[in-house]
């Protein structure tokens, strides 16, 4: 309980929060390198699990030559790059954007693989192109495990970037890896409060935005709650 007591003490303490070693100054840092893993995983993955998915071939191949990645540890990782010369932000961005390649490429492949074959004919039918049935159908439809997969190598990628403090970078992981050194532990358990905060705003805020991209009769149907009638109680 003193530890819980102490974790609240320093979360309430406002110097913690600013200065370049601040709660503020972190987070923004944590922040930016997660976004730049996660575009430099899209930018590599979203591509071809779009097109193998499209094409139907080879892509559970790819998907589990992909998903091999995940047996290889993001700490391992940043060992090899540190023993390169790579340190700091650039060594967590790339480590952590191949971590975030699997569920990308998995989602964006099986979601264009499961596109009814009826809908795809039925665009060639009306004398669509490949392409053009490709953006204007397929990949609409495919949109919701593609934002599925989106969401979780974001908040993968968010829960594994504290990591960096080990190799020279900032991140909340630098207020955890502080408190280990000089054993506050009160403070270690206030930066994983901070980071699980944040991997919980991650989420509710990306799936707002695949709500909101997701066309309207794609949506799920919400379920209102009604009243058990007295007859079906036991």
């Amino acid at each position: 309980m003193d530890v819980i007591e102490e974790a609240f003490r320093w979360l309430n303490d406002p110097l913690n929060w600013t200065g370049p070693q601040g709660v503020l100054a972190l987070t923004r840092e944590h922040v930016t390198i997660s976004a730049l893993a996660v575009l430099l995983a899209m930018v590599v993955a979203l591509p071809v699990g779009v097109w193998l998915g499209h094409r139907r071939r080879g892509g559970a191949l790819t998907v589990v030559l992909a998903n091999t990645s995940r047996a290889l540890p993001t700490f391992a990782l940043l060992t090899i790059f540190a023993s390169t010369g790579l340190f700091g932000a650039t060594a967590t961005t790339l480590a952590v954007a191949i971590f975030a390649v699997p569920p990308i490429l998995t989602n964006a492949y099986v979601g264009m693989r499961d596109v009814d074959a009826d809908v795809r004919d039925a665009a060639r039918g009306v004398g669509m192109s490949g392409p053009r049935s490709l953006f204007s159908v397929e990949l609409p439809l495919a949109l919701p495990l593609i934002g599925a997969g989106l969401r979780t190598a974001a908040v993968q990628v968010v829960a594994t970037v504290p990591l960096a403090a080990l190799v020279g970078g900032q991140s909340l992981g630098t207020i955890i890896v502080s408190g280990l050194a000089v054993q506050r532990y009160g403070q270690v358990v206030a930066g994983a409060v901070l980071v699980a905060a944040l991997c919980l705003l991650v989420e509710a805020g990306l799936a707002w935005a695949q709500h909101a991209l997701t066309p309207t009769p794609m949506r799920p149907p919400r379920r209102r709650a009604r009243a058990v009638p007295a007859s079906d109680l036991p």
